[in-house]
């Protein structure tokens, strides 16, 4: 589990093996994670974009940026949350995330919103 704290905006992930969609056989390892966003300042915030780093065990790192999370760019008054899950594929049995959203202000101002990097582990992975 990761929670980090920008800017008033806290991101809390909480990840899981997902066995049903993974091959392990074949090296294809899926994670899925739920994300928690909740604006803890006192601004509103919306999330415009994502940009994630993904990396396995053995040091291949995929980038993946894009509009929104799941199709939608949440709009998020204070006290406010948004949770989505979403998915990950490796090509090993344990790896890491971490990335950032872009937060934007009513005013313009653009902030990243750092994702604290979290462990996508098999359970037994690790002996």
């Amino acid at each position: 589990m990761s929670s980090t704290l920008t800017d008033g905006i806290r991101i809390t992930v909480k990840p899981a093996y997902w066995p049903e969609r993974s091959e392990p056989e074949t090296g294809h390892f899926a994670f899925m994670y739920t994300v928690e966003i909740r604006n803890e300042g006192e601004e509103p915030a919306q999330l415009r974009s994502r940009h994630w780093l993904i990396t396995d065990a053995d040091g291949r790192t995929e980038e993946v940026k894009g509009e929104g999370v799941v199709g939608k760019q949440p709009r998020l008054q204070p006290g406010e949350r948004f949770e989505y899950t979403s998915w990950a594929m490796l090509r090993t049995p344990f790896g890491t995330m971490r990335g950032s959203y872009q937060m934007v202000r009513p005013g313009g101002d653009a902030f990243d919103a750092r994702i604290g990097e979290f462990a996508l582990t098999q359970p037994h992975g690790l002996h």
